[in-house]
């Protein structure tokens, strides 16, 4: 089975290596000691772990049907005469979307505001890595 050290599980999990080992200490996943003397967290566990935080209830959620969400900061608002383009920083993840201008002004979209991506899609396909 394959295992994760702290830092690759932070990543997939999309927090901080520290905030991953605060976790880890608090016994929110279960780690062991690898033949190096690495902490590391068996797939299984992060899995499981993944999922429960995925699950777990954000007061500040809205209610949508789209299941993917990229909570970011804007860094970039491109303003068309009639089409714009926003750009999401999402931890690891950018996101552009492509809108209308007027979708953009009335939710008064800046660079350095939170905004959040949503993606929605009826494909989707997997790399394993």
């Amino acid at each position: 089975m394959q295992s994760y050290t702290i830092g690759q599980a932070a990543r997939l999990l999309g927090v901080s290596a520290d905030t991953a080992r605060r976790w880890a200490d608090a016994g929110r996943v279960a780690t062991h000691r690898d033949e190096s003397g690495r902490r590391v967290i068996d797939g299984t566990s992060l899995a499981a772990f993944s999922v429960e935080i995925a699950q777990s209830e954000d007061e500040d959620a809205s209610y949508t049907s789209a299941r993917n969400s990229f909570p970011g900061i804007v860094t970039d608002v491109k303003l068309g005469d009639v089409a714009a383009q926003v750009t999401i920083q999402a931890g690891p993840h950018r996101l552009v979307s492509l809108l209308t201008r007027e979708a953009v002004e009335e939710l008064g979209l800046e660079v350095g505001m939170q905004a959040t991506a949503r993606v929605k899609s009826t494909s989707v396909h997997i790399d394993r890595t």
